[in-house]
């Protein structure tokens, strides 16, 4: 056994030194040598021949595993230990051996190893060792293939996964840049459509300026010339009217020397025939005058020298008078009673009821259809079926439903609901009420609350019986009071007279239960000083606003259909009969857009304001000599209605000023 160890040594000793020959020895398959062949001794290589010695890192740097340094194994390395210390190595000084540092001595001895081996009886048995040790070689070297092998696959699993991390990273970096790029676009895009946008309105303010000044140019242009046209037009006709007068004063000096000549020449004759006349008329009365007196003095004759007929005639006289003074004061007694009883309060101003229940029959009929054609027109052209009432859309209807809603409690039996129509003078709560009352089916009774206070004492009187003649209404009557705050303000007040106190709680007393034969309807411009009582009463509070521009155009066209397009036409009635016919106008370019600018230069008009502005504007065409409306008179008339309408403002505001 310790044989085979040396066997082995010296094998391992061989192959120790073949390694120092070669760079790298390759072991891909299992060796193959015939270990029992007997060998000479390969001459030693040539300086020139030996390779370069590499390190050992370049030995094993083999990509795929297979370079591995010549075969060393354990038992080589034991069988060597185990061998006896060989004498110290003499210094070998030729130069063939040491100028590649090549040492033969290891040669030799593995040469003499390999001869012990083939020489001894354990050569099979070295040799199996020898294969086994090689055999496990191939396995740990297979082991450490594979292990490399994961080794590199889990390396490049790592190094995937870097990839694919720092593939991540760089998506997640190009989004990030891509994101930041969108916003930093969008932000751009909103700054360039923020500049554009100031800039297009910058543009447009100038533009909207330029306009606003061309058009106030124009305008100036436009009233410069209708004023020069004005000037030249009242001019011409000063000169006209200068002609005219000079032509009628000279016609008239012609015909006046005329007429002196013509009655120079008659002058005798008719002096003669005048003469003669008067004296033939003189002599006619006379001869009356004369007969006349010779009667009357025969009759006094009569009567003075008759006592009995001086009896009768002065009894006839006296009981003549006595009749007449007694007929008169009767018929005033009985007629004072029936219109006490019968007849129409005093303080009713105006009624749809006649004064007496029998009068007026045939002419309230003829009204009445009158009326229904007149306001079926004037529907028709105002397409509101109001009349001429021209409110706020809101307010036409809520009226409408009030009318509605009037008529069908006054179908049902139930009791009616008080109003208060409060608002600026002349914005229509007048007509509002009448209208009111003629679409709910109701009679209307206007009075003024500045007719109670001058009755004293008799207006308590009055009151009661204003009420009970309402009440004789079988149609239901709608009481509207106008001014109601003349006496229906609060009652501390220190002017209110114990009279006004009275017929205010007469008023209050009436109408102190909800009632199903009156509609109270209370109209004034300060709502605010009516009694706290009296404002309890009320169950429906309209106000009534100033007309705004829509309503005051429909109210000029309104009027202007009234006062001019018909001003020529003949009313339907017998009256118009014996009425003078006016002369129609003429209206020349006035379209709607003239008309609502006059409506946007009347702001703060009321609609009475407007009446009278139209009726104003008829005047001014009925004065001029054509009768003909342009729309230079019509906006002249505007202008000055609109200034004289600021002075009032200005007066009433210095008024009120402390």
């Amino acid at each position: 056994m310790g044989a085979a160890r040396a066997v082995a040594a010296a094998v391992a000793a061989v192959v120790a030194s073949s390694s120092l020959m070669k760079e790298n020895v390759y072991a891909d398959s299992p060796f193959r040598f015939s270990p029992f062949g007997s060998t000479s001794p390969s001459p030693a290589p040539s300086p020139s021949s030996q390779p370069s010695s590499s390190s050992p890192s370049s030995s094993s740097s083999s990509p795929s595993g297979a370079h591995v340094p010549a075969p060393e194994s354990s038992g080589a390395a034991a069988a060597a230990a185990d061998k006896p210390a060989e004498q110290p190595k003499v210094r070998n000084d030729n130069p063939r051996t040491t100028a590649a540092g090549f040492d033969p001595e290891a040669l030799e001895r593995g040469a003499k190893a390999l001869k012990e081996i083939n020489s001894s009886s354990q050569a099979k048995k070295v040799f199996e060792i020898m294969k086994k040790q090689e055999e496990t070689r191939q396995v740990e070297l297979t082991t450490k293939k594979a292990e490399f092998l994961a080794l590199q696959a889990q390396h490049e699993t790592e190094r995937q996964r870097v990839i694919y991390d720092e593939q991540k990273k760089l998506t997640q970096q190009q989004a990030q840049t891509k994101a930041q790029m969108a916003r930093y676009e969008d932000e751009l895009a909103r700054k360039r459509m923020q500049a554009e946008h100031e800039s297009q309105r910058a543009r447009n303010q100038e533009l909207v300026k330029m306009q606003e000044e061309s058009s106030i140019r124009l305008e100036q242009a436009r009233r410069a010339t209708e004023e020069q046209i004005q000037a030249q037009r009242r001019q011409t006709e000063r000169e006209r009217a200068e002609i005219e007068r000079e032509t009628i004063r000279v016609r008239a000096l012609a015909e006046a020397e005329g007429r002196a000549h013509e009655a120079k020449l008659a002058e005798d004759v008719n002096r003669r025939m005048l003469v003669e006349r008067a004296n033939a008329e003189r002599d006619k009365w006379v001869a009356a005058i004369n007969t006349t007196f010779d009667h009357i003095g025969g009759g006094l004759r009569a009567i003075l020298t008759d006592q009995n007929k001086l009896i009768v005639a002065v009894g006839g006289v006296t009981a003549l008078a006595a009749g007449v003074y007694t007929t008169r004061e009767g018929a005033r007694v009985v007629w004072g009673y029936i219109d006490r009883i019968l007849g129409q309060p005093s303080l009713i101003r105006e009624s749809s009821r006649g004064k007496y229940p029998w009068s007026g029959f045939l002419s309230c009929s003829f009204s009445s259809l009158f009326k229904k054609a007149d306001r079926g027109v004037g529907s028709g052209a105002n397409g509101n079926g109001f009349g001429d009432v021209i409110l706020h859309p809101s307010l036409q209807k809520r009226i409408q439903q009030l009318a509605s809603a009037t008529a069908n409690t006054k179908a049902h039996q139930a009791p009616f609901r008080n109003m208060l129509f409060y608002g600026p003078p002349g914005t229509g709560k007048t007509m509002a009420a009448r209208e009111l009352a003629q679409k709910s089916g109701l009679d209307y009774a206007l009075m003024t609350g500045g007719d109670v206070a001058p009755l004293g004492p008799q207006a308590v009187t009055k009151i009661h019986q204003l009420f009970d003649w309402a009440k004789k209404s079988r149609r239901g009557l709608l009481l509207f009071i106008d001014e109601a705050d003349a006496f229906l303000c609060e009652r501390n007040k220190t002017y209110m007279s114990e009279a006004q106190r009275s017929a205010l709680n007469a008023l209050l007393f009436r109408t102190g239960d909800q009632s199903k034969d009156i509609v109270l309807a209370l109209a004034t411009n300060r709502p605010g000083d009516l009694d706290s009582a009296v404002s309890d009463r009320i169950d429906e509070v309209l106000e009534f606003p100033l007309p705004g521009e829509d309503e005051r155009f429909k109210l000029l066209k309104l009027y202007l259909d009234k006062y001019i397009a018909r001003a020529g036409e003949r009313r339907p009635g017998w009256r118009s009969l014996f009425r003078r016919q006016q002369q129609k106008i003429e209206m020349r370019n006035l379209t709607d857009d003239i008309i609502r600018e006059a409506a946007a230069k009347t702001e703060g008009f009321s609609g009475r304001e407007v009446a009278k502005l139209m009726a104003g504007v008829q005047a001014a065409v009925y004065g001029s000599k054509d009768c003909v409306l342009d729309p230079g008179l019509f906006l002249e008339v505007v202008d000055y209605k609109v200034a004289e309408h600021q002075q009032r403002r200005k007066l009433a505001a210095a008024d009120q000023a402390p």
